[in-house]
């Protein structure tokens, strides 16, 4: 297979072909770089299809042993249950492009601490809960990222919420 990205992008593009050839979950590589083994974080990794998105899961905080195994968990998540979506056929995996965010821990912040291009907003109130990623396209004020994070948690636009932001380190595809 051609070099499409890194480390992060093959290992994920890895474990959504196994999936959509039924071999099952990918096992992690032997020879992968130390920050994937030994390194543990949330990750949302994006398929996209056309520029559209095609799925998209993540973690937070991490919930696997190793950054790889979160990368091909939520890998796999993505390309199978992600409820906005039905699950990625074989036949569209050429025409896929992955990405993949690796999430620095949330730090409670203010509205007046967010910058939609720099920093990604997670949104709570009790059990309601809604994060957007940083630099998306059409996001462009830290109002409108509030907005859509809070109506991800379900909540109005208007309701006060505890606010955390947090940067990624973004992995994508070429």
């Amino acid at each position: 297979m051609p070099c499409r990205g890194d480390s992060h992008t093959e290992l994920a593009r890895a474990a959504v072909e196994s999936l959509l050839r039924g071999q099952g979950e990918l096992p992690a590589p032997a020879a992968l770089p130390r920050e994937l083994t030994e390194c543990r974080a949330g990750v949302f990794v994006s398929l996209k299809k056309g520029g559209e998105l095609r799925g998209c899961i993540g973690t937070v905080f991490p919930s696997q042993p190793s950054l790889a195994q979160e990368i091909v968990h939520n890998a796999i998540q993505a390309a199978s249950k992600d409820p906005r979506f039905f699950p990625v056929g074989p036949e569209e995996l050429d025409r896929i492009s992955i990405s993949v965010d690796v999430l620095s821990s949330p730090e409670p912040c203010t509205e007046d601490e967010l910058h939609p291009k720099k920093y990604g907003v997670l949104v709570e109130d009790g059990l309601r809960k809604g994060l957007l990623l940083p630099d998306l396209p059409g996001v462009d004020s830290a109002y409108q990222q509030l907005a859509i994070a809070k109506q991800k948690a379900g909540l109005p636009a208007d309701a006060p919420c505890r606010l955390s932001r947090f940067t990624v380190e973004r992995h994508t595809e070429r």
